[in-house]
């Protein structure tokens, strides 16, 4: 009877060896996902960052066009059609400035949403590791 409680000691030694491996291994696949997420967050951080300051450009073209057209429009300048295309290049400029700020915006919010979802299973981690060391 000893030898055999001996063994299922030793087997629930290996059995708990074994999980505290595997637990550590996930912890590290976790960290690892958490560093990548976090390098796509701030690459995703800094292309906003850049597509907003070429939106302020294009804001200032686009004004300076503004008055260029109302100085046409005023007789001051030569031709409509310069000031027509360069208003439909301001806009093209603008909505291709426009179409890659939301792509950015929408890869940070993904990129917040995960770095959350592994906070919480980190969380959830820990409380696992608290219950099998309240458990020994």
């Amino acid at each position: 009877r000893l030898r055999k409680l001996e063994k299922k000691l030793e087997e629930n030694k290996i059995k708990e060896e074994k999980e505290a491996q595997d637990l550590e291994a996930m912890v590290q696949h976790v960290e690892q996902n958490l560093q990548l997420m976090t390098k796509r967050a701030v690459k995703a951080e800094n292309s906003a960052t850049k597509l907003k300051q070429e939106n302020a450009l294009l804001q200032v073209q686009l004004n300076n066009y503004k008055t260029e057209n109302e100085a046409l429009r005023s007789g001051q300048l030569a031709s409509l059609a310069v000031v027509k295309r360069n208003a439909d290049l301001a806009l093209q400029n603008l909505l291709t400035v426009l179409t890659a700020s939301r792509s950015s915006i929408k890869q940070l919010v993904s990129g917040a949403e995960s770095l959350q979802l592994v906070a919480d299973l980190l969380k959830s981690i820990d409380r696992i590791s608290e219950v099998s060391e309240d458990g020994q």
